[in-house]
Order: structure tokens, then C-alpha cells, then sequence
């Protein structure tokens, strides 16, 4: 910005210098002769250009810098972090006055110890400082290491979101693996959705290496991304449980040919074409001559989809296998509990818990299962209407009761009934007394008798647990809550026995009741799956049925777009997403609530080791 001023005196100019001198402002006398003016002008206006040229080439040299700089910020960024990681673990080590040195206490994975060796050796030659590790004993309760890959890290994480596992605690998550995609395909089993799911999984496993996937930043994305094998098992099994309900798109599939014969209905019935065309669903009646012929290869027959009692069969045959079901998984987690009283040194757990446990399961809700299949096998097609009920019997079962109108399945089944009920009602009390009443025992007879371990006998028992590549639970105090009243490595007078008897009324209690509550638990499976099955087919016949009913071709045609694409965006809304979210959150609640409570105590904390990881990422 340029300005010319004209003023009068000396005096006045000297004040206008200063004002300049004040702003940095440069002036320029105004010079009489043009040439010289000229003069001036052009030499300004180099100077410009030379200070134009020398700012842009400084602003390339800055841009250069920065360019650099912003591609060394992730890595001086991670190197930060690391350094900062270091110190931290440095500040929590004891400093040895004595020794001049640092002392670190901390766990390590048995299998891990030559690798941290040959590490600190590796660091001890290179920085001329020695460093050594020695196993010492210890009381204290260790962390839990399960070791995890890309496809057991989702199981692994539903397991630990109910609880870490006890250190050396059976692990529920190779079950899991199985289980969970098989309850909730039963509750989600449709050919065409469990597909979609099948292939959207397969996408994101196929794409898991690549840095675009890993780099987003959306949680929802991220979440079904961290269990994209779990989906990929969901759906799996979901098109396996699809093809046994015969159901895709809530249509059914013929792809061997029907066990069944209508044929013969219609000549042994005598229907009339008034009474066909005014009944487009007919009653299949497999106590015809001639109707059925045989089982269907795999699954359920395609004719029953046109039968007018075919939501009465599919309900009768879902809520069947939902009881079958669930007390094989209730009986499997009792099973488990089996391998942590012998590895945990608790036999006496068999006999007073385990046993009672699985003859009260069995005793009732087994021999519910047994009268289930022993009545599909026996009762034939003629005697399915004087059939008579399991319900009824299992409600005279715990009345010690009989219905004159209701015949036993079999001979001696009143006998029998009694006498299972009465050893489920004799396990209650060895549930509730037998294991206090064992551990008071034992408390008293080593308060009589103390047992005094010498010095040196001590000193080669710590020296065999240094030596020892794994210590036994039973040897270092690991054991239930009830057991120990404490942590352990505490003193003996520290039992309780009050603390121990109302913990084991607990127990006694939550299992009795729960066997109940549980077996009742597990129809959810029947009643998910009727609802999934039942909202697919309402959504093909209220939206593409329209479609597929239009008469004329061209007209058909241009209105299955939108139809299709409003059945596309419906399925994939209700029946995947909202469907599935809910079948998911009942398939956990069964792992939870009904199988894991039965053997898996989840006390522990997990092992989170020294690493890098996380800065690098």
C-alpha cells in the first residue's frame, strides 16, 4: 500500500519520519525529474520480485519439511509411545539399594520362559548390563493365558464377557465354538437368510488382510468385523438347520420326492371339486392306506408347507427337540464340571456334587427326554389319537399320582416314575450337607493333628516348585470359594464353617430350581424359531406374493422391481439384522445362564503381558 504525502516545514516532516520509523514504513523521496522517478520505480519493483521469488522458494523449502515431517509423525509417534510404555513398567520395578539394581516381579507364560532367557541374555550382552530371572514361589492366585487366533477370538471373548476363567479352570470356548452357532441356527434355520449371512461373513474374512478394513473407524463395523468367523459359523449353520425345517425364504424346497401320496386321500375321502376349490389347504392324515410312503431323505417333507396342520406339527416337533436339546446341554455342563474337581484335587466333589447333580438332572428332566423319543419310536400312526400324554405323566410323576384316562407308555412306569423322584428328592439333602459337612471334617481332624514341615523339608519343597515346570492346583491352594473362605495360602483357622454351609444352600438351591427354570429356558429355542419362521412368511406373502400375483406379464415385471427391492430392504431389516440380533442375544443367554453356571466359576483376571502390540497398531 503506497501513500504520498505533501507537507510544509522541516519541523512537520521530522514527526512524520517517526511515525513511519514507528510502522517499518519505507519512504521515498518524491523526485522532481521523471527519469528519476522511473528510476526508483523499477528498482522497487525488482527488489518485489526479488522477495516474491525468495518467499515462494522458502515456502516450497517449509513444504518440503513438513511433508517429511508428517511422513516420520506415525513412526515418532509409536516410538513415543514405546518409550513411554518402558518407563512406566520401569516405575513399577523395586529399586535394590543393596545390589544397585532393578527388581521386577511379574508372571510368565511356563512355555514362555526361554523366550524371556534368551531375551534378557540377548539385552545383557548387548548393553554390557547383566540381567537374570529366577522362578520364585508364590500364594498368590496366577492370571489366565488362553491362547487366541483370528477364528477363536470372538468364542473366546463371549466366554470372558461373563467372566474370566480360574487360572487352570476348564475352558467353555471349544465348546462354544460349536454350540453357539448351532443354538442359534436353531432359532434362526432358514436356508436363504442363513446363505446372506453365510456370504457377508465370507466377504469380510476374505478381506480381513486388507489395511482399508482394518483402518475404519466405524464401531459398528468394527464389531462385526472382530466376529466375522462367528457369522461365518452362524450362518453355516443356520442353512444346515434350514434344510432340516425345509424353509427358504419361508418356501419350502422339494429336492427329493415326497414320502406322501395325496393321491390316496382323495380316493379314500370322496372330496367333491366344490369342497377342494373352497379348501386350498388340506389336512394331511397319515392313518390313510397308502398316504405315506416313506420318510423323506433330509428333513422335514415339502408337502407338510401345504398342509392345513402344519404349524400344529412343526410346533409339536420344535418344542420336543427344544427339551431334548437343552438337557443334553444342561447334562454336557454338569460333565464338564467332572475334570475340574479331579484337576483342582477335589474327589470328594464327585461323589457330593457332581453324582447328586447329574441324578436329579437326569432322574426328571432326562427321563422327560427318554419318554419323548421312546413314544416317537413306539406309538404307530393308529394309535396316535388315543396317544397318551407326557405332560400328564410328568405332572403324576411328582404327584405320585395316576390318570385313569391317560394309559403308561410302557410296563412298570409308575414304579419307575416313584423311584426316580424319590432319588431326586434324596439328592437334595447330600447336595446341601455333604460337601460342609466333609470340608468341617476335615477342618477338625487338622486341628487335632497339625502337621509341622521342618525348615529344611521347607526350603526343598520351594526349591521343587522353582524346579517344577507347573504347579498342581491342589499344591498351591487353588480351590472354590467355599473351600478356602478366603484367599488362599491364608491360615486354617480361617475357616468358616457358617460362610460354608450358606454358600452351599446356595448352590443346592439355584441348581434345583434352576433345572426347572433352565429346561423351561431352552423353548425359547421353539419359539424363536416359530416366530422367525412365521414373520418370513408374512413378509413373502404381504409384499412378493403381491408381485407374483399380477396377471398380465409386462405389468408383473415392472412391479417386482420396486416389490423385490422393498423385500430385499425388509428381509435384510427385520428378518437378518433384527431376527438375528435377537436369536444372538438368546443363544448367549443359554451359554451364560444354562450351561456355563454349571461348571465354569469365572474368578479369574487375565494375563496381560509387556507388549508392543497396541503401539504399533
Amino acid at each position: 500500500m503506497t501513500f504520498v504525502i505533501s507537507y510544509w516545514g522541516e519541523q512537520i516532516g521530522q514527526k512524520i519520519r517517526k511515525i513511519t520509523d514507528c510502522f517499518h514504513c519505507r519512504v521515498f523521496p518524491f523526485l522532481e525529474q521523471e527519469e528519476a522517478r522511473r528510476g526508483t520505480l523499477q528498482q522497487l519493483q525488482q527488489q518485489s520480485q526479488e522477495l516474491q521469488e525468495v518467499l515462494g522458494e522458502t515456502e516450497l523449502f517449509l513444504s518440503q519439511v513438513l511433508g517429511r515431517v508428517q511422513q516420520l509423525l506415525p513412526p515418532w509417534q509409536v516410538q513415543v509411545h514405546k518409550m513411554k510404555a518402558v518407563y512406566l513398567v520401569l516405575n513399577q520395578c523395586s529399586v535394590s539399594s543393596t545390589h544397585k539394581c532393578l527388581i521386577a516381579e511379574v508372571w510368565c507364560a511356563t512355555g514362555d520362559l526361554p523366550a524371556l532367557q534368551q531375551a534378557l541374555q540377548d539385552s545383557s550382552s548387548e548393553a554390557g548390563v547383566s540381567a537374570v530371572a529366577h522362578r520364585i514361589p508364590c500364594r498368590d492366585l496366577p492370571p489366565t493365558l488362553i491362547r487366541t487366533n483370528r477364528f477363536t477370538a470372538s468364542f473366546q471373548g463371549i466366554v470372558d464377557a461373563y467372566g474370566v476363567g480360574r487360572y487352570q479352570e476348564v475352558n467353555p470356548a471349544p465348546y462354544t465354538i460349536i454350540t453357539f452357532p448351532f443354538l442359534f441356527a436353531v432359532m434362526f434355520g432358514d436356508i436363504g437368510h442363513g446363505l446372506l449371512m453365510f456370504l457377508f461373513a465370507l466377504a469380510m474374512v476374505l478381506a480381513e488382510d486388507r489395511p482399508a478394513v482394518k483402518a475404519s473407524q466405524n464401531e459398528i463395523w468394527q464389531t462385526f468385523f472382530g466376529g466375522r468367523y462367528l457369522l461365518l459359523l452362524m450362518g453355516l449353520f443356520s442353512v444346515y438347520t434350514g434344510f432340516v425345517y425345509n424353509e427358504c425364504f419361508s418356501r419350502a424346497t422339494s429336492i427329493f420326492p415326497s414320502g406322501w401320496s395325496v393321491a390316496a386321500m382323495v380316493n379314500q375321502s370322496g372330496w367333491s371339486d366344490q369342497f377342494l376349490s373352497q379348501n386350498p389347504l388340506l389336512t394331511l392324515d397319515p392313518n390313510i392306506s397308502g398316504v405315506f410312503l416313506g420318510p423323506y431323505p433330509f428333513g422335514i417333507d415339502p408337502i407338510w408347507s401345504l398342509a392345513a396342520n402344519h404349524l400344529s406339527f412343526l410346533n409339536s416337533f420344535k418344542m420336543k427337540m427344544s427339551v431334548i436339546l437343552g438337557v443334553t446341554h444342561m447334562a454336557f455342563g454338569v460333565f464338564l464340571g467332572i475334570f475340574n474337581h479331579v484337576h483342582f484335587g477335589q474327589p470328594h466333589r464327585l461323589l457330593l456334587e457332581t453324582l447328586p447333580e447329574l441324578v436329579f438332572l437326569l432322574g426328571l428332566f432326562g427321563y422327560l427326554v427318554f419318554l419323548v423319543i421312546y413314544k416317537w419310536l413306539q406309538v404307530t400312526v393308529a394309535d396316535a389319537a388315543s396317544a397318551p400324554s407326557i405332560l400328564i405323566h410328568f405332572i403324576n410323576m411328582f404327584l405320585f399320582s395316576r390318570s385313569p384316562t391317560n394309559r403308561p407308555l410302557f410296563r412298570g412306569q409308575e414304579v419307575v416314575q416313584y423311584v426316580l423322584v424319590v432319588l431326586a428328592l434324596a439328592t437334595v439333602p447330600i447336595l446341601l450337607l455333604g460337601t460342609p459337612l466333609y470340608l468341617l471334617r476335615q477342618h477338625r481332624r487338622r486341628r487335632r493333628h497339625p502337621q509341622r514341615t521342618p525348615a529344611g523339608q521347607q526350603g526343598e519343597d520351594n526349591a521343587g516348585l522353582l524346579d517344577s515346570p507347573e504347579a498342581s492346583a491342589s499344591e498351591n491352594g487353588w480351590g472354590s470359594d467355599e473351600e478356602k473362605a478366603g484367599c488362599p495360602g491364608e491360615d486354617e483357622t480361617e475357616f468358616v464353617p457358617s460362610e460354608v454351609f450358606m454358600h452351599q444352600a446356595i448352590h443346592t438351591i439355584e441348581f434345583c430350581l434352576g433345572c426347572i427354570s433352565n429346561t423351561a429356558s431352552y423353548l425359547r429355542l421353539w419359539a424363536l424359531s416359530l416366530a422367525h419362521a412365521q414373520l418370513s412368511e408374512v413378509l413373502w406373502a404381504m409384499v412378493m406374493r403381491v408381485g407374483l400375483s399380477m396377471g398380465q406379464l409386462g405389468v408383473a415385471a415392472v412391479v417386482l422391481v420396486p416389490v423385490f427391492a422393498a423385500f430385499a430392504v425388509l428381509t435384510v431389516a427385520i428378518l437378518l439384522v433384527m431376527e438375528g440380533l435377537s436369536a444372538f442375544l438368546h443363544a448367549l443367554r443359554l451359554h451364560w445362564v444354562e450351561f456355563q453356571n454349571k461348571f465354569y466359576v469365572g474368578t479369574g483376571y487375565k494375563l496381560s503381558p509387556f507388549s508392543f502390540t497396541a503401539e504399533d497398531e
